[in-house]
């Protein structure tokens, strides 16, 4: 019986892993991912951004597709009123066209 249980242990002791590697491995990762940030932050503290920086196209669908950032004033198609006014009268000068032709 004691076999067994020291081949139980042993084989538990060797799938389980070191956990000294373990905080080394996670302990590199953080302070990679640390730098990157610091990358990060100083990057979006500089003034001007890289050629392209408001031109990927995830950036650009994102701006399409949400009405409460595409239709706010400064981002907004100065012609969609134009065409939205000409609509109006177009289509309010059709129903007056119509219903006094009935």
């Amino acid at each position: 019986m004691k076999f067994i249980m020291e081949f139980a242990e042993n084989m538990i002791l060797r799938l389980m892993e070191d956990p000294e590697e373990r905080d080394r491995k996670f302990r590199e990762r953080l302070y990679e991912r640390k730098d990157r940030c610091r990358k990060t932050k100083e990057m979006w503290s500089y003034p001007l951004r890289p050629y392209g920086f408001w031109t990927f196209e995830r950036h650009n669908s994102q701006l399409r597709w949400d009405p409460q950032i595409s239709q706010v004033p400064g981002r907004r198609d100065p012609y969609d009123d134009l065409l939205q006014h000409s609509y109006d009268a177009t289509s309010t000068s059709t129903s007056t066209s119509t219903s006094t032709s009935n």
